[in-house]
C-alpha cells in the first residue's frame, strides 16, 4: 500500500503533488500535542493574541490571494472567477472568526432570591472545549477549511484539520498562513491519512469536537462511533429544491437556477437539483433553462471565461453520465447535456419529468444535473419537495407575498429562499442540514461558540 498521497489537477489530471500519509502512530503523536496543549491550562493562547493571530492571517491572504486561487482552482476544479469568490469569501471568514472572540462572553448568574442563595455572586464564562478534528470536503477546499480551523483557532482549541485527498494543498497553504500569523506550529496540524486512519483519528476519546464535512453516510458512521462525551457537527448534502409559481419574474428566475445548478458543476451541498415548475409555464421555463444551459462555457478552471469546471474525478464523471442514461431509461426526457464532454467533464443537462424513483430525483447528483416536474397544485408541490430523507435549503419564487409565506412556513429546510436560489450563502448565516443533511448550524459564529463550553464561577462572600 502506498504510504504518499498523490494530487491530481481536477482539469487536466496532471500530477501536482506528491505528499506523505500519516500512519496510526504518526496520528497518536499528534492526538498526543494536541492533548497537551489543551490541557496545560498556564499556558493557553489568551484571547487577545488569536484575535492578532487571525486578523494578520487574513492580511496575508489577501497579499496572496491570485497564488490561492490559482492552487484552489487547480486543484478543485472550479472555475477561476468562482473560485475568486471563495478565496475572498475565506478572507472575510478568518476575519468573521477574528471578530466572533469578542462574542464569547458570559453573563451574571442573579443571586440573592432566596436565602440559600444570599451573600453570593456568580457569572458565566465561556473556555476552549478542548482539542478540535476536523474532516473537511474538496468542494471548497479553502473556504470550508477557514470554517473549520480558523474558527477553532478563535476558540482556542488546538485542531488536526485531515482536508480532502484530492484538494489537500489549499489546507495545507491556509495552515502555514497562519503560522507564518504567529500561531505556534502545534496548534494547528493537518493529517494525511487514509480512510481507516481519519477514522481512528475523529473516534479517539482525546478528542472533544469533531466537525466533519462529507458524505452522510461516512458522517453518521463516524457519529455512532465517536468516544462518550465528542461533541459532533455534520454538514452533509441534499437534494434542494425549488418550486417556481406562475406569477414568478422568469428574468430573475432563469439565471439564478442556471447559477444555483450549474455553479461548481454542481458540486455543492445545496445545489439546485429538483424544480417544481407550475405547469402553466413548464415548457416555457424549461426552453428559456436548456437556452441558457447550452450556452454556458465549459473547460479549463483557469481559463478566466470558463463557467462550468470539471467534476473532481474521472470516476464522478462516469458516475453522472450513468445516473442520467437511468434516468431516461426509466422515462426522463433529455433537454440538453447529457454527455461526456472529456475524461474530466460532463456538459450541463437539463432533465423534464424523471421519474420520482429515479436516482436523480432520490438522491444528490454532486453534478451538473437539473431535475424539471411539473405540477398543477402548491401544495403537492411542498409535498414532493420534502418527500426525501434529506432536507437543507430549499426556495420559491413567486411575487405573491402570501404565496411566499405560506411556502417558506410549509417547506422542511433550515433555510429557505425567496426568488433566490437554494445555492445563496453568505459566511455568517446559520447554515447545516435537518433529517439526515447534517447536526448542529454552521456559520461562523455558531462554529466558534459550538467550540467552547460554559463555566459558572460562584463566589461566597462574607458581608461581616
Amino acid at each position: 500500500m502506498s504510504n504518499t498521497l498523490k494530487v491530481y489537477s481536477a482539469y487536466q489530471q496532471e500530477l501536482i503533488a506528491e505528499l506523505p500519509l500519516l500512519d496510526d502512530s504518526a496520528i497518536d503523536k499528534a492526538l498526543t500535542t494536541a492533548r497537551t496543549l489543551a490541557d496545560d491550562k498556564h499556558n493557553q493562547l489568551p484571547a487577545w493574541e488569536r484575535h492578532s493571530i487571525l486578523k494578520r492571517a487574513a492580511e496575508l491572504m489577501l497579499e496572496h490571494r491570485n497564488t490561492l486561487a490559482q492552487q484552489a482552482a487547480r486543484e478543485g476544479g472550479k472555475p477561476w472567477a468562482d473560485t475568486m469568490v471563495e478565496v475572498n469569501r475565506a478572507i472575510e471568514g478568518v476575519k468573521l472568526a477574528a471578530e466572533a472572540i469578542n462574542s464569547l462572553t458570559g453573563s451574571p448568574v442573579p443571586m440573592g432570591h432566596t436565602p440559600a442563595s444570599a451573600h453570593r455572586l456568580a457569572h458565566t464564562s465561556r473556555e476552549p472545549i478542548g482539542v478540535v478534528v476536523a474532516i473537511s470536503a474538496f468542494n471548497h477546499p479553502l473556504n470550508l477549511i477557514v470554517h473549520q480551523v480558523a474558527t477553532a483557532v478563535a476558540a482556542g482549541c488546538p485542531v488536526i484539520v485531515k482536508p480532502a485527498g484530492t484538494t489537500p494543498l489549499s489546507c495545507i497553504a491556509f495552515r502555514d498562513i497562519l503560522i507564518d500569523a504567529g500561531l505556534p506550529t502545534d496548534w494547528c496540524q493537518v493529517a494525511l491519512c487514509k480512510a481507516p486512519v481519519a477514522e481512528s483519528l475523529a473516534t479517539d476519546p482525546r478528542v472533544n469536537f469533531l466537525s466533519f464535512i462529507g458524505s452522510g453516510r461516512v458522517g453518521w458512521s463516524l457519529r455512532s462511533k465517536i468516544a462518550p462525551g465528542t461533541r459532533c457537527a455534520l454538514e452533509h448534502g441534499g437534494v434542494a429544491p425549488a418550486i417556481i409559481e406562475p406569477d414568478a419574474d422568469l428574468k430573475k428566475v432563469v439565471p439564478s437556477l442556471t447559477k444555483g445548478g450549474f455553479y461548481h458543476a454542481g458540486q455543492v451541498c445545496v445545489s439546485v437539483q429538483r424544480v417544481y415548475i407550475q405547469q402553466t409555464i413548464l415548457y416555457q421555463l424549461a426552453e428559456l433553462l436548456k437556452e441558457a444551459a447550452e450556452q454556458l462555457i465549459v473547460g479549463d478552471p483557469l481559463e478566466h471565461e470558463t463557467q462550468v469546471g470539471p467534476l473532481i474525478t474521472p470516476n464522478e464523471v462516469q458516475r453522472v453520465h450513468q445516473w442520467v442514461e437511468e434516468a431516461i431509461e426509466e422515462g426522463a426526457s433529455l433537454l440538453c447535456g447529457g454527455e461526456i464532454l472529456s475524461e474530466t467533464t460532463y456538459a450541463p443537462t437539463i432533465l423534464l419529468s424523471p421519474n420520482k424513483n429515479s436516482k436523480v430525483s432520490t438522491q444528490e447528483v454532486f453534478g451538473p444535473v437539473l431535475c424539471l416536474y411539473g405540477y398543477e397544485n402548491l401544495d403537492h408541490a411542498i409535498q414532493d419537495a420534502n418527500g426525501l430523507n434529506v432536507a437543507f435549503q430549499s426556495s420559491i419564487f413567486t411575487q405573491d407575498i402570501d404565496t411566499a409565506m405560506q411556502a417558506a412556513s410549509q417547506l422542511d429546510a433550515t433555510a429557505v429562499m425567496i426568488n433566490d436560489h437554494t445555492a445563496f450563502r453568505v459566511d455568517w448565516m446559520p447554515f447545516g442540514g435537518r433529517k439526515t443533511s447534517g447536526l448542529g448550524l454552521g456559520g461562523i459564529e455558531q462554529t466558534v461558540h459550538d467550540m467552547t463550553q460554559e463555566k459558572m464561577i460562584l463566589i461566597n462572600y462574607s458581608t461581616e
